[in-house]
């Protein structure tokens, strides 16, 4: 028995995102707790979130607005990376890698999306 979202690859690969975004917020500096380390990691969250309540007792055209929400919390977090990265907080080679699993997620939530219209 299982929820219909944790079938979905979307939301294992959201989940698997939110930690590795999780690891590096711990890096940033205690000066960020309140602001870029809270502000990542809520929006990191909020993607897979989205997936899951989205998939619950919704049609597939409410499903496919929290699956909008979804990737509009993916831009965010790709907004803060960049921020990190040129506070210095990201290494270069850290920041390509999360960049590029940020947009694999966002096309594959926009292309599951294309399927539930």
């Amino acid at each position: 028995m299982s929820f219909r979202f944790e079938n979905f690859e979307i939301w294992k690969l959201s989940m698997d995102f939110g930690e590795l975004i999780n690891e590096l917020s711990m890096e940033f500096p205690a000066k960020e707790k309140f602001n870029l380390t809270s502000q990542i990691m809520r929006a990191v969250d909020s993607v897979a979130l989205n997936i899951s309540e989205g998939s619950i007792e919704q049609s597939d055209a409410e499903f496919n607005r929290f699956l909008g929400y979804s990737v509009r919390s993916l831009a965010e977090v790709v907004c803060c990376l960049h921020k990190a990265k040129r506070r210095h907080y990201v290494a270069n080679d850290n920041f390509e890698t999360l960049y590029n699993k940020a947009y694999l997620l966002t096309n594959k939530i926009i292309a599951f999306k294309r399927r539930l219209k």
